[in-house]
């Protein structure tokens, strides 16, 4: 990893902007945007963020998961699927 590619300044994306785009979308790599030195932004390829965000999706779902866990918020596999069974049965689930 070059990581002296990855960090620019500001003025750098004001004048290169299709530049750093063609090299996040290329590498996949984030690049670090600076303003008078210090970090302030990151620009990102759309395919990179998406997958981030689906697996930070995931990741709190896991952690509300666990929590309903601890808290001892849990049904068991015979008792949630009877009742599912149960509201098919009785039409309380609509088809689209």
């Amino acid at each position: 990893m070059k990581t002296v590619e990855d960090i620019r300044p500001v003025t750098y994306l004001k004048s290169r902007a299709a530049a750093l785009l063609d090299q996040v979308n290329a590498t996949h790599r984030p690049v670090i945007i600076t303003q008078n030195g210090e970090a302030r932004a990151v620009l990102q390829d759309t395919e990179t963020y998406e997958s981030m965000r689906n697996a930070i999706g995931l990741l709190k779902l896991i952690a509300q998961g666990e929590e309903d866990i601890r808290k001892g918020k849990t049904v068991d596999h015979d008792s949630l699927f009877g009742a599912l069974k149960k509201r098919l049965e009785a039409g309380k689930f609509q088809r689209d």
